[in-house]
């Protein structure tokens, strides 16, 4: 009921994602109905059914991609202060979007149900008829679990993802790696890195307060009555400069508002976790990207069908190039970040670089997945014009349906890394900077990203395609 509450009650923003997957979900329940048709449909051919059920796992995990995008780019759900005094705590939050996904998805695959079931002329008496229709299975009985399986495949997977993607990642409560409980020389305590001298342990008070004695701390080194007094008179400087700052009319360094006041401070988001390290898969995917490659020539050299289907290791060459570009996506996101901030950069560059380096994996990897979505397409219809074979309705819709989602994969990405950085760009404009400079640096960070990605795209495009021209 609450996932209910939250769904009636989102922005029209957030809506339209949702929208646009049950849309997809749609989609690709349609795409595995009429596998089932074809397979009803033709019994004596049971290769080519499992065949046409097999490439429908890029549309199935194209929208499963695209569930998870949205699920955590949804401002309702994100983790807050004071929430988990009501209940709503990030495993509830993180339930509360695994039920959304799964009543979006579920709406779209009912859409895909009824609009097969008409096109099949069960809902209206009439079927469709035509050249390409037998994968409707007219006029033949649907298997109510085979139907009900399939249908529930794109929810069950998009929530169980979105559910592993946004699952409360805090540490445990037990004892971390370097605090092991050891036995010691005074029976079982808890062994920390710091070693202590002998009898250290034995000495009265010393394991309660050791601050408290004048003796050392955890590490540190003992402090004599003159460094005490030191810091006790610029402790108090401090303190007296302070005030003097807060007297009216005093002369303050601080950063002064338009009205004269101070500047309010900003609550800018803490960056995740390694932002700014340069990711980790750059080499990976450059070497994935390149065994694909190879093993799409040899297999072009020893195959002797001219379908991709005749040829699975051309279709495994064409898998490994994409799952390279995706691996090596973040990395050179980072890479083209630094670039940018090379050869004496001003301040637009900096910040256009920064961002870049920061969100390099969250934008990186769709980005990665969007280059290897369309060579692929590219190396398949050129080898379908070579070969002067026509693309049929179903071939077209899994296309549109992979691009249409990994293109809005990329949006939405790039809306969540907007979020995420509001607060930067809010303390950017109390600063004095122009209203137009987040917007500067948004299209240059593109027009960077485009310059790479763009000449990359159409050299592996050209290269998967070449070996299968042959």
């Amino acid at each position: 009921m609450l996932a209910l509450r939250l769904t009636r009650g989102a922005r029209p923003a957030v809506q339209l994602r949702r929208l646009l997957v049950a849309t997809a979900s749609a989609g690709t329940g349609f795409l595995l109905l009429c596998a089932l048709g074809h397979a009803i449909g033709h019994p004596g051919t049971p290769s080519a059914s499992l065949l046409r059920l097999a490439w429908c796992a890029a549309p199935l995990a194209a929208t499963v991609h695209f569930a998870v995008a949205v699920a955590r780019a949804d401002p309702g759900t994100r983790p807050r202060s004071g929430l988990s005094a009501l209940g709503l705590g990030p495993a509830r939050l993180m339930a509360i979007s695994a039920t959304t996904t799964a009543l979006a998805c579920t709406l779209g695959s009912v859409i895909a149900l009824l609009v097969f079931l008409h096109l099949r002329g069960d809902l209206t008496g009439m079927p469709s008829d035509g050249a390409g229709t037998d994968f409707l299975a007219a006029g033949r009985p649907l298997p109510l679990p085979a139907t009900l399986t399939l249908l529930a495949l794109v929810p069950v997977s998009a929530s169980v993802a979105v559910a592993t993607a946004l699952r409360p990642r805090g540490r445990a409560a037990g004892p971390s790696r370097t605090e092991r409980t050891g036995y010691g020389r005074f029976g079982a305590y808890r062994a920390t890195a710091v070693r202590e001298t002998f009898g250290a342990y034995g000495r009265f008070g010393a394991h309660l307060e050791p601050a408290a004695h004048g003796r050392r701390a955890a590490g540190g080194r003992q402090t004599t009555p003159e460094q005490a007094q030191t810091q006790t008179q610029t402790q108090t400087q401090t303190q007296q400069d302070r005030g003097r700052a807060d007297l009216p009319g005093k002369d303050s360094r601080r950063p002064r508002g338009a009205e004269g006041g101070p500047v309010p401070v900003v609550a800018v988001p803490a960056p995740s976790p390694g932002a700014g390290r340069a990711p980790s898969g750059l080499p990976w995917g450059i070497a994935v990207l390149a065994a694909g490659l190879a093993v799409e020539a040899y297999a072009s050299r020893t195959g002797t069908g001219t379908a991709p289907g005749d040829r699975p290791g051309a279709v495994a060459g064409l898998v490994l190039a994409a799952v390279g570009l995706a691996l090596a996506g973040p990395g050179l996101t980072h890479l083209c970040g630094r670039l940018l901030q090379s050869v004496r950069p001003g301040a637009l560059r900096l910040l256009a670089g920064r961002v870049l380096m920061t969100e390099a994996t969250r934008i990186g990897r769709p980005l990665g997945v969007v280059c290897a979505v369309l060579s692929g397409a590219y190396t398949l219809g050129s080898l379908h014009y070579a070969d002067g074979l026509s693309a049929g309705p179903l071939t077209l819709l899994g296309v549109l349906l992979v691009t249409g989602c990994t293109v809005a994969t990329l949006l939405t990405a790039a809306v969540e890394a907007k979020q995420a950085h509001a607060g930067t760009t809010a303390a950017l404009l109390r600063l004095g900077a122009p209203a137009s400079t987040p917007r500067r640096a948004a299209a240059l960070r593109a027009g960077a990203l485009l310059a790479l990605f763009g000449p990359l795209t159409v050299v592996v495009a050209e290269l998967s395609a070449l070996p299968l021209a042959l």
